[in-house]
C-alpha cells in the first residue's frame, strides 16, 4: 500500500469543515481519482490550518480511545459469539439458517454509534452525509458476500469442535496477506510473512490430527462438509478485509464506517432471511424454542439475543480495526483471538486440548507475537528516522497517519 505522507488526514477534517466542503471534495476525488489526494487543495490547506487542533483531539485522545474500543469489541464479540454458537448446537439447536441469521440480524444496534454522536453534539456531521450511491452499491455487494460467509461459518461450526473450527479459520491469514498485496499493495516483510507461515503451520498441524475429533454420530461426509465450509469462510473473510480497506481509503470518519456496516448487515440479513423463509427457518426457530432446545424456551431466546448482540460487536470491531489500521493488521488481530477461542472451548465445553492442538496453539500465539514485535521494531526505526530528519519519513503498520495506519 502506497505511503501518503503528503496527504493530511481525511477524517480529521470533519472537525474543521462543513458537510458542503466534503461534498465538493469527494466529488473532486471521484473525478480525478485517488492520485488527487497527493496534490494540495484549498480543502487540505484549510485542514492544515487546524492541524495541531485536530491531532490533539483525534490522534492523541479520540483516536487511541476508538482503537481501544474496537479491540475490546473484537475480543468480546469473537470469543462470546463462538461459544454461544457452539452452545446453540450442543443443546440440540440444529438450524444452520438460524445460526446464519443471528450473525447479521443485529444491524439495528448500529443506529446507536451512527446517530448518538450527532444527538450529543459530539460532531457537526449529520449521519449519512456524503454517503454516495457508489458507496451504497459497494456496501450492499460486500454485504451479500458477508452473508455467504456467515452461512459457511455456520455449517463449519455445526460439524466441528469449537477449538478445531477456530484454529482452521486461522488459515484465512495467508489468504489475507496475498489478497492484501494484490488489492491494496500491502508490503510483505519478514515479520508479517513469518507470522503468516507460523499461523498457517498451526492450521496444517491441526488438520492432520483432528479427524478423530468428530462429534458423536457425525458421518465422514458431514465432517468433510464442515471442514471445507470453515476453510471457505476463512477465504471469503480474507477477501472481505482488503476490499474494505480499499473502500475505506475514501472514508474520512468512523461514522461513515458504521453507516457502511449498517448497509452491509442489512444486505446479509436479507440473504439470511430469504433462506429462513425458503427453508422454514422461522417456524423451525419457534419449534426449537418450544420443544427441541433441551435448556428450555427462556434459555433458547436468551442465547439467540446474546448471539445477535455479540456478533454485531465482532463485526463492528473488525470493521473499525480495518479502518483504523489495515486489513492485514485487522486479520492478524482477529486470528490471534482464535487462540482465546481455543482456550475458551477447552474451559467451557471441555474440548480436547493436548498434543498437536497445544503445539498448534503455541504456533498461533508465536506467530502473532512475531507480528507485534516486528511492528514494534519498525515503529522504533520510524521514530528514530523522524528524530534525524524532521522533514519526512515513512509510516509503518500501527503507526497513526491521521485516521489510518498505513504501510
Amino acid at each position: 500500500m502506497a505511503v501518503k505522507s503528503q496527504s493530511p488526514p481525511l477524517h480529521h477534517q470533519f472537525l474543521s469543515t462543513t458537510p458542503n466542503d466534503y461534498t465538493s471534495d469527494i466529488e473532486s476525488i471521484d473525478q480525478e481519482g485517488p492520485e488527487s489526494l497527493s496534490n494540495p487543495t484549498p480543502f487540505m490547506e484549510n485542514t492544515e490550518q487546524h492541524h495541531h487542533e485536530d491531532q490533539k483531539s483525534m490522534k492523541n485522545k479520540r483516536y487511541k480511545f476508538l482503537l481501544f474500543i474496537n479491540y475490546v469489541l473484537l475480543f468480546v464479540g469473537s470469543v462470546s459469539s463462538s461459544l454461544l454458537t457452539k452452545y446453540y448446537f450442543n443443546h440440540k439447536g440444529s438450524s444452520k439458517w438460524v445460526s446464519t441469521w443471528v450473525q447479521c440480524a443485529g444491524f439495528p444496534f448500529l443506529i446507536i454509534p451512527i446517530f448518538l454522536p450527532s444527538l450529543l453534539n459530539y460532531t457537526e456531521r449529520k449521519p449519512f452525509t456524503d454517503f454516495t450511491p457508489k458507496m451504497l452499491c459497494y456496501s450492499f455487494c460486500i454485504g451479500v458476500m458477508l452473508g455467504f460467509n456467515n452461512l459457511l461459518y455456520s455449517f463449519g461450526v455445526a460439524y466441528l469442535p469449537v477449538s478445531t473450527s477456530a484454529l482452521l479459520l486461522s488459515s484465512q491469514l495467508v489468504f489475507t496477506l496475498i489478497l492484501s498485496a494484490i488489492i491494496v499493495k500491502q508490503k510483505i516483510t519478514f515479520s508479517n510473512l513469518n507470522s503468516v507461515i507460523l499461523i498457517t503451520m498451526s492450521s496444517i498441524i491441526l488438520a492432520l490430527n483432528s479427524s478423530h475429533e468428530k462429534p458423536q454420530g457425525l458421518t465422514q461426509k458431514d465432517y468433510f462438509i464442515g471442514f471445507s465450509c470453515t476453510i471457505g469462510a476463512g477465504l471469503l473473510f480474507s477477501l472481505y478485509l482488503p476490499l474494505m480497506e480499499k473502500i475505506y481509503e475514501r472514508v474520512y470518519c468512523y461514522g461513515m464506517v458504521m453507516e457502511m456496516q449498517l448497509v452491509m448487515e442489512i444486505a446479509a440479513t436479507v440473504l439470511a432471511t430469504g433462506g429462513m423463509v425458503y427453508k422454514g427457518g422461522f417456524s423451525e426457530m419457534k419449534e426449537e424454542a418450544d420443544r427441541v432446545f433441551d435448556k428450555g424456551n427462556t434459555f433458547y431466546w436468551v442465547t439467540v439475543v446474546l448471539s445477535v448482540v455479540t456478533w454485531q460487536c465482532c463485526f463492528m470491531g473488525t470493521a473499525g480495526m480495518v479502518f483504523l489500521t489495515s486489513s492485514l493488521t485487522g486479520g492478524v488481530s482477529a486470528t490471534a483471538l482464535l487462540s482465546m477461542n481455543v482456550l475458551a472451548g477447552w474451559l467451557v465445553y471441555h474440548d480436547a486440548f493436548k498434543g498437536f492442538k497445544i503445539v498448534a496453539t503455541v504456533l498461533c500465539i508465536w506467530g502473532f507475537c512475531s507480528y507485534v514485535y516486528g511492528m514494534y521494531i519498525k515503529r522504533e526505526q520510524e521514530e528514530e528516522a523522524k528524530r534525524r530528519n524532521s522533514s519526512g519519513g515513512t509510516t509503518t503498520e500501527l503507526i497513526p497517519n491521521g485516521n489510518r495506519m498505513v504501510v
